[in-house]
Parts: structure tokens; sequence; C-alpha cells
């Protein structure tokens, strides 16, 4: 996860007129009055959001406190947030699974922690603002909550090394209200490859595939985003229900490794899975993800050089970032991975998880939870219809959840999973 780095006064400014610029011209003329359709679209139909990180964000800029700063404004301004409620009104937002993130550095009994705590601070941000947000655990709740005016605020686990090992942790997440795990994060688990990390088990070793099996019985979705490729086809052959990408893009776009590659997207339509798109810039431009690589690689070569000298690191760091600036995601490029995804999973599989409050920077026209209206507006500008744009909103993950429900109603009579990791399970 890559934390917010942007000037709050000067983003500001500038978005205004980044997102007339994208829309201009005869585009906006023709969008507008499709922006209109999409908002009376999703007054029918909760816009769900898979994958936001505003729980971390307060705790890292707001001493984990929801009164620490008035979510009922307007904070495109004053602060570094993506996220408040004025702009979750205004992108109509009905569903928002918050992201209870810890990093992968920490210890895994220290993460179980931090993971109910944030767990905690989801609920005190909807106890802060009962008129906006209410806890919601199941499909029906989320339908219920939106027809009630509300926003439903649902819990998503990032890192399957939260649970210490332990499918005892597991079930006390799920009956804390957790509802999907994302199986790894950054760094591959004691039981399942990352997509950014050294295979160690080439997928999923036989404890990983229990805790797959787990989250079944329990009705918790398995999320695959950031796990490797071989990863991603255990999860799908071991889960009896179907699995959920909460914020990945397609890698035939894009080639980052934390991308879904087509053939996995041509197995959500038999697995009956989701690939929720996300806006983070380099896993949806080839040539953000480029530079920031180059980047990479010219740090890693200045320190070599180097050694013990970060003053001589940075300056060198500053020339080369002066003589390469970094380009910038748009929301055509969100909109290109939203169409592979559509022509190779097809229309029942695709679905929005933006990560905001996650990244230090987003494509051009959805610099915030307000933009949603603009894209979906600009897909029907492009020909989908209503009903695509009903599914891709919220009806994909309903019909997601439900089976994911059905499937855990089905196992209700199965004891509990007593599996354990073998002594000798953990990488070195």
């Amino acid at each position: 996860m890559i934390r917010i780095a942007l000037n709050a006064g000067l983003r500001a400014s500038l978005l205004a007129a980044a997102s007339i610029a994208v829309l201009a011209g005869p585009a906006l003329a023709q969008t507008q009055p499709q922006e209109a359709r999409v908002t009376q679209i999703l007054k029918r139909t909760p816009l769900i959001d898979g994958h936001n990180d505003l729980p971390w964000a307060l705790r890292q800029g707001f001493g984990n406190d929801p009164h620490g700063v008035d979510l009922n404004a307007n904070l495109s301004g004053s602060t570094r947030l993506h996220t408040d409620i004025p702009r979750l009104r205004a992108g109509g937002v009905g569903g928002q699974f918050w992201s209870v993130y810890v990093p992968a550095s920490m210890a895994p009994v220290e993460a179980a922690k931090a993971t109910f705590e944030q767990i905690d601070t989801v609920k005190r941000i909807a106890a802060a603002y009962p008129e906006t947000f209410e806890i919601a655990t199941t499909a029906d709740d989320l339908v219920r909550i939106h027809r009630a005016g509300r926003i439903a605020s649902l819990i998503g686990m990032e890192g399957g090394y939260s649970i210490d090992d332990s499918l005892g942790l597991l079930r006390e997440f799920y009956d804390s209200g957790a509802r999907y795990m994302t199986l790894t994060h950054s760094k591959s688990t004691t039981w399942a490859d990352s997509g950014t990390d050294a295979p160690k088990w080439n997928g999923l070793n036989a404890f990983g595939e229990e805790v797959v099996r787990e989250m079944n019985r329990l009705g918790m979705m398995v999320d695959l985003s950031h796990v490797s490729e071989d990863t991603m086809v255990d999860a799908i052959r071991v889960s009896s229900a179907p699995v959920i990408f909460s914020h990945s893009s397609a890698r035939a776009v894009t080639a980052h490794p934390r991308n879904v590659p087509d053939a996995v997207l041509r197995q959500m339509a038999s697995n009956g899975g989701i690939v929720m798109v996300t806006f983070v810039p380099g896993f949806i431009s080839e040539a953000v993800r480029a530079s920031g690589a180059a980047r990479a690689a010219e740090m890693t070569r200045l320190s070599a050089l180097n050694p013990g000298d970060p003053a001589a690191v940075k300056a060198g760091m500053d020339a080369w970032n002066a003589a390469n600036p970094a380009p910038k995601a748009t929301m055509e490029d969100v909109i290109a991975h939203i169409q592979h995804v559509r022509d190779v999973a097809g229309i029942d599989h695709v679905g929005l998880g933006g990560d905001y409050d996650g990244v230090d920077s987003l494509p051009v026209g959805l610099e915030g939870v307000d933009g949603y209206p603009r894209l979906l507006a600009e897909l029907m500008r492009r020909g989908w219809s209503e009903a695509d744009i009903r599914k891709i909103s919220g009806e994909n993950l309903l019909r997601v959840m439900r089976a994911v429900e059905r499937v855990a109603e089905s196992k209700r009579a199965e004891r509990p999973s007593l599996a354990k990791l073998p002594d000798d399970g953990a990488p070195e």
C-alpha cells in the first residue's frame, strides 16, 4: 500500500481544471446528460466500491479518531484525504468496503492486533456519523441500508498474515464483521504466495487450501488482489464459492504482477467471481508502471554507489526526477481496464475498487470518491446500457455476496476446521 503524499491546497486548485479538461469539448456536452442518468440509476442500485483505506488514513493522520476531522465537510482543499461524506454523496456511493489494512512488515501477532483495531475504527466511523453510515454484513443489509438513504459500511481485511496462521482467529475476524480477506498483501504468507514476492509455495500450500475452505464455510469472500497467479488458480480451484478481486486490474493492459492475467479472467465466468477494477496509477497505466520501475532501479543504483551517504542519493534522485518527470494516469486508462475485463470475463464479472486513501496519486478525473458518476457517464457515452451500469455499479457484487452466503448456509452443519500449519510449514 502506498501512503498519501499530495499537497492538499495545490491539489484542490488543480483538480477542477483537470476534470474539466478530461471532459472538454464535445465529450463534455455529451457526458453531462449521461451523469444525470447515472444519478438516477444509483438511486435504485447501490454503487459498491470494493476497497477504501480511510480507516488507515485516519490512523496515520488523525490519531485514529473519526472525530479528528469533520467528515461532514468537503476536505479536498484542507486535507490529503480522498474521502468525505459530501464527496461520497456526490459520487453516489451506496456501499463501501472499508479496508482494515495493516503493513506486511508487521509481525503476525501485531498485525492481528492492528487489524482488530482497524475493525474498531470502521465501527467508530459508523457510530460517529449514524445519519450517513450503517454497518452491513450481508447483501440484504446492504440493499436495506441503501434504500434507507445511508451508506452501507462493510469490512474487508487486507492481508492473510493477520490471522497469524490461526483459523480460530479467522473466525473471530468474521464474527467481528469482516466479510472478505485478501489472502496476501505485498509479501507471501506462510501459506500463500504474493504477486510481488518470491514464490514459496507455488500458490497455496495445504494449510492455505484449508483457509479458503474455512472462509467458504463461514461466508467470507476470498479476495485474490495482491496474490500470485498460481495462488489465484489454486484458490479458484479450491473455493466452492465465487472469488473476488477487490481492487485489481488487467495484466494484458498494464503488465504489473498485481493485475489479473487473461487466463484467470477467463475463469471468472465458470467461477462466478468478480474483478473490481482499481484506479491505482501504477496498476492501470503502463507508462506510470514503467516510470516507477525505472525510478526504483535508479534509487537502487545510487544507493549502491553511495553507501552511507543519503545526501548524495537524494541529490542524485532529485536530478533524475527533474530529468524524468512522472507521467499521469487518466480516466481513459481506467476505462481501458474496465473494457478489457468485460471483454474477456464478461459484463457479469466486472466491478469497481478504487483504492481511495490508499494511494499517493490518482487518475486525472478520478481524484476523489465523487468521480464515479463521471466514469459511469463516460461508459454510457461509449455505448454501455443502463443494465450494464447497474451491473458494474453493484449488482454483480451483490450476486457474488449472495452466492457466498448460500454456500455458507449449505455448510452450516459442518464443524469448524481445526487445521494447523505444520511446524515446518513457515518459510525461512
